[in-house]
């Protein structure tokens, strides 16, 4: 195919647009590391710097990427359906392709890439966006079909409506129960996700109008790129990068204090300890009686629904890992001494 000398300056204005983007992306967890600094030291300059001067490097990179590591799978899998939608409902997707960078996107991106999001969205996301993830594959699955085979009537039949009406229903049977007790409790969302997927997911296996489709996948894709770095700063900045801990304190025939708070560092001479409400303490350790660490606050589960025993907000490595059950606790951790 000849391309058109108008077509040249377009095509290098989108790869100039694609080289921002990637030279951009890496500065994305650096941006998010110095805000969970400034958010942790209450905006006081000098405490943030006192926090980069100690905090490890890579125990904050360890917690953004517990913290954030649904969102990858669910990255590559919103753009691989959204970019085959469009391939599929255009003409010539080369053409496409070049027009558009969601569907260079789809078309170049490798099945392996899409296997390893999906074991990882299997692992990494709530039950609740289980039916949704099944859903998602069975819609790849019905896309890369119709692109790469696109003179199998039967087949294609196959695979875009019989596999994801079939798949629908099983996922309805075996979600009956969580549907069931969410409606009694008004969880209207959490039944929203398990239903909708279900009876929605063959709509995106087949193609839409030329016109329609790229305001149908184009908009969507924007639109999550715009709300997804507000969405990502949110949930990183409440994660916790320092622990918990209780200290206490008292100098020789004097009362005993409890300090509670993040334990920033421990040296020669002192314990330093950021407070709940941003003062930085620091402690001479001949004052220092005893120390212990303090669990996590519990997660308040948003719903206690479950499906057939497995609860609705955990994923299932959440469910299946191994966890340290905390019985007694400290009082130190409560503010009183021992």
């Amino acid at each position: 195919m000849t391309v058109t000398p108008m077509a040249r300056p377009a095509r290098r204005v989108r790869r100039n647009q694609l080289n921002w983007v990637l030279t951009a992306l890496p500065a994305f967890p650096l941006v998010l590391l110095v805000l969970r600094l400034w958010y942790l030291s209450r905006q006081d300059l000098p405490t943030m710097l006192l926090l980069v001067q100690y905090i490890s490097p890579l125990g904050m990179i360890s917690a953004l990427i517990i913290t954030l590591i649904w969102t990858i799978p669910a990255v590559v899998l919103v753009l691989r359906v959204l970019g085959g939608l469009l391939l599929i409902s255009s003409p010539d997707q080369e053409e496409a392709a070049r027009r558009s960078l969601l569907a260079l996107t789809a078309l170049r991106m490798p099945d392996w890439v899409v296997g390893v999001a999906v074991a990882l969205a299997g692992f990494t996301w709530q039950l609740r966006l289980l039916p949704t993830l099944l859903m998602l594959v069975a819609v790849i699955l019905a896309l890369t079909a119709v692109q790469r085979y696109p003179g199998e009537r039967r087949m294609l039949t196959v695979v875009t409506l019989v596999v994801p009406v079939v798949l629908g229903l099983l996922i309805l049977i075996w979600v009956r129960p969580g549907i069931r007790v969410s409606l009694a409790a008004g969880d209207y969302g959490t039944a929203a996700l398990l239903i909708a997927p279900s009876l929605l997911g063959w709509l995106l296996t087949g193609p839409l109008p030329p016109r329609a489709a790229r305001l149908a996948t184009h908009w969507p894709a924007v639109g999550a790129m715009i709300v997804a770095p507000f969405v990502i700063g949110v949930v990183f900045l409440r994660a916790p990068v320092l622990p918990n801990s209780a200290v206490e304190v008292g100098a020789r025939g004097a009362a005993v204090e409890v300090l509670r708070g993040q334990l920033i560092t421990v040296d020669d001479t002192a314990t330093t300890i950021l407070q709940r409400g941003g003062e930085v303490r620091f402690i001479p350790n001949d004052e220092v009686r005893s120390k212990t660490l303090c669990p996590e606050p519990i997660r308040t589960q948003k719903s206690r629904i479950t499906v057939r025993g497995w609860p609705i907000d955990e994923s299932a490595l959440e469910w299946v890992a191994p966890t340290r059950q905390v019985t007694d606790v400290d009082p130190r951790c409560l503010g009183r001494p021992l």
